[in-house]
């Protein structure tokens, strides 16, 4: 090897030398393994070695009870959801508009809504809330298979919030069983099924938190739950362990009026109440209700003094001429103790079990009396009220303002809870004047119902001023349906809203 060659290996053994001890200094020993690593194929990754476990922490013969009940629950949710359906609605509603002539100007608004319902007859017929189709002109229901179909209306109770469908197609139907709601106890499992946010089938589990909650005057002794109800539960069933209806699904608590979502807190209608409906509207196509004829008043301590009397139960203020109330005995200032065997605690709890006593009922009513205790017995009537609506006297008039005037009726927000506006006043000699009282709760005009003052009037004004117009009111925490006459058209208005336009 001649001396040139030797230099130059000597050069490179140098150089690589140099490279290693500046490697080391700057990447340390990490750097080393990072290179020899890279080399091994190319990507610089390098396969973790690890091993996945084979068996569950406990088997289930450790939690026998826990899997007796998940497969308990699988098998009743497969024997409810069959009847379960979801409802698709939609429709067109006018909406009420004035120009800047005071002419009204209808704009019709497409709407559309969901829900659920649950099948409780072989012939198809369900039931649902009646939130869930008021106003819609087009109802379809999906059932559990997918198979969809359409559906009539066959009556409604607004007041209860319920409605009876019948699927337009023959065959026969898987339905749920309606249960025995009284039965019902606080701390009970329960499951609820229905259509949340249009998602399909959703089944959720819970227990009955409360009993005798109120929303309403009108809807009483709901049940509370906590199994999640969302929008589109609306109508859907609230089933026990032996997959009984003994609920249907109405509502759910919003603190603060907006928030949309599940609080924890639910609302049902008791199953027998919504039997009761089922009966009348199948059998006389409308909601039949008890009725006795008594105006009632909460006790409260100077009620109590002036009666000289300190138990519980609701006094009578007012007695009806010709009533079930004053056929049996009833007086004013007599407190009502107990109805049909059930103590009574205060006026919402005993118009409650009037309305759903059957007509023709014979009931034991269980009063105090200048300080004596008797028992009288009433014959319960239905709950009808319709005012016929005889000829108008009034001069015909258009202007909504003069229409309004012409009615005669003047109604203010509902201070409690519930929908609808209170009648403050009515004008003599109107329209309204021989058919609506101060104090009446008008609930809907021409079965829309009313959310305010705002909404009553334009709605009364648009209806009086071309048909006769229907009322839905409490009076004395009973139904009553009032008929107003329309407002004729004054002679000679036509050719001046003609000449206007010309």
């Amino acid at each position: 090897m001649n001396q040139g060659f030797r230099r130059l290996l000597s050069l490179v053994v140098v150089f690589f030398i140099a490279f290693a001890v500046v490697f080391l200094i700057r990447n340390g020993t990490d750097g080393v393994r990072r290179l020899f690593k890279a080399g091994e194929d190319g990507s610089g990754f390098r396969p973790e070695a690890f091993t996945l476990p084979e068996r569950p922490p406990l088997e289930l013969g450790e939690v026998e009870l826990l899997t007796r009940l998940n497969e308990e629950c699988a098998l009743l949710t497969a024997a409810v959801v069959p009847s379960v359906v979801s409802i698709d609605t939609s429709g067109v509603r006018s909406q009420l508009l004035f120009d800047g002539y005071g002419r009204q100007l209808v704009r019709p608004v497409p709407t559309q809504g969901q829900g659920s319902g649950v099948i409780v007859t072989h012939e198809g017929h369900l039931v649902t809330n009646h939130h869930v189709v008021k106003g819609q002109q087009q109802i379809q229901v999906t059932l559990h298979d997918g198979r969809a179909y359409t559906a009539s209306l066959i009556g409604d109770d607004p007041l209860l919030d319920v409605a009876v469908l019948k699927i337009d197609a023959e065959g026969e139907f898987q339905p749920l069983k309606f249960g025995d709601s009284d039965q019902v106890r606080r701390g009970q499992m329960v499951f609820a099924i229905g259509n949340p946010f249009g998602l399909g089938e959703t089944v959720t589990q819970g227990i009955i938190s409360a009993l005798e909650r109120s929303l309403s005057d009108t809807q009483r002794d709901l049940f509370q739950t906590d199994a999640a109800i969302n929008p589109g539960n609306s109508g859907g069933p609230l089933v026990n362990l032996q997959g009984e209806i003994i609920g249907i699904n109405s509502a759910i608590y919003r603190p603060d009026g907006m928030t949309s979502g599940f609080q924890g807190v639910g609302f049902s209608i008791p199953s027998n109440d919504v039997k009761e409906v089922l009966y009348s509207i199948l059998e006389r196509g409308r909601p039949i209700r008890g009725y006795l004829g008594v105006r009632m008043l909460d006790l409260n301590p100077r009620i109590n003094q002036m009666l000289d009397y300190d138990g519980t139960g609701a006094v009578i203020a007012g007695v009806g001429e010709g009533s079930p109330a004053e056929l049996a005995g009833l007086r004013p200032k007599d407190v009502v103790v107990s109805f049909g065997g059930k103590k009574i605690s205060n006026m919402a709890e005993m118009f409650n079990r009037v309305q759903g006593s059957r007509v023709g009922e014979t009931v034991e009513i269980e009063i105090w009396r200048d300080g004596e205790a008797m028992t009288l017995q009433a014959t319960i009537a239905e709950a009808v009220a319709e005012v016929a609506a005889p000829e108008p006297k009034q001069e015909p008039v258009r202007d909504p303002k003069e229409i309004l005037a012409a009615v005669g009726v003047f109604a203010t927000e509902v201070s409690g809870p519930g929908e609808g506006v209170v009648v403050r006043a009515v004008t003599p000699g109107s329209l309204a004047a021989d058919r609506l009282e101060v104090g009446d709760r008008i609930v809907s005009v021409n079965r829309t119902p009313v959310t305010n003052v705002e909404a009553f009037n334009l709605q009364l004004a648009a209806s009086a001023a071309a048909q006769v117009t229907a009322l839905e009111l409490l009076r004395d925490g009973r139904p009553v349906r009032v008929l107003i006459p329309p407002v004729p058209r004054q002679q000679g208005s036509a050719d001046a809203t003609s000449r206007r336009k010309r």
